[in-house]
């Protein structure tokens, strides 16, 4: 089933045009109706020795923020009305996560772009925070991100794992058009509760019956990293488009991702589907 609407942040970062023109093509593929959604942040008050705000402050304060989603929302209107697509415009004041969890949940796909530590924008790494809790497939677009199609050739990592599977099912619609898909194992392990006889073969078989030709291949290191690994072999096959499983933990009442997850944020140089 292809993605019916897809949610994608806007901001007024120096990657924000990029990043809606990858959801504008999805979209387009898709025919699904495309939300841009811009979260205003919560106004900032300095501490005084009295107590004190003065009004003008505020007030000044205020006015830059609505400035600032005024800007937002006219440059998605403006790249976004030169194609015949079904678009909409949100703009809601709060904490980012909590805005961007709310609006997920009622979306098939949501866009978001990776941070860049020269140009982080105002509500910080979003992509770390969503990930493990937004209960919907999440579309992570590098900051260097220099071409908008995605899809074409795309790399699976396969762990034979529940957060791998949710990747692989909430990734379909992207698979069943790619030209070439290749699913990945790193050190795998055979038995019952591990890659089966063969690794990969019985998930590239369960997409050949939805008309995914997926190629499964199997590599062993142990002096090279999981991630590192991965996004080398990724670099290799020209992949436009890696699909994984986000994993993560409990730490002081927190969700926090683990190091291969986090490895992949921070170092991806194409467009990764992660779901949890």
């Amino acid at each position: 089933m292809p993605y019916k609407e897809i949610l994608v942040h806007i901001d007024n970062t120096s990657h924000n045009e990029a990043r809606l023109k990858f959801a504008i093509d999805l979209a387009e593929k898709s025919e699904a109706h495309l939300v841009g959604l811009y979260v205003i942040p919560e106004l900032v008050l300095p501490v005084t020795d009295m107590g004190m705000v003065p009004p003008d402050f505020v007030e000044m304060q205020d006015s830059q923020l609505k400035a600032d989603a005024a800007k937002a929302e006219e440059a998605f209107i403006k790249t976004t009305k030169a194609g015949d697509l079904s678009v909409e415009w949100r703009a809601e004041q709060g904490l980012g996560v909590d805005i961007l969890g709310k609006h997920a949940r009622y979306c098939d796909l949501l866009i978001l772009g990776q941070q860049d530590p020269d140009d982080p924008g105002e509500l910080g790494d979003l992509a770390d925070r969503l990930i493990l809790s937004v209960g919907r497939p999440v579309l992570v677009v590098p900051y260097a991100a220099d071409k908008y199609e995605i899809g074409k050739r795309v790399m699976v990592a396969w762990d034979s794992s529940a957060h791998a599977s949710r990747a692989v099912h909430d990734a379909l619609p992207l698979l069943e058009g790619a030209d070439n898909v290749d699913v990945l194992a790193i050190n795998p392990k055979g038995g019952n509760d591990g890659h089966g006889q063969i690794a990969c073969a019985d998930i590239c078989l369960h997409l050949a019956r939805h008309g995914v030709k997926a190629e499964a291949h199997s590599i062993v290191s142990d002096d090279i990293g999981v991630a590192d690994m991965l996004l080398s072999r990724a670099s290799d096959e020209g992949v436009d488009l890696f699909v994984m499983g986000a994993y993560g933990h409990s730490r002081m009442r927190e969700l926090v991702l683990g190091g291969v997850t986090r490895h992949m944020l921070n170092h991806m140089t194409m467009p990764v589907l992660m779901a949890h």
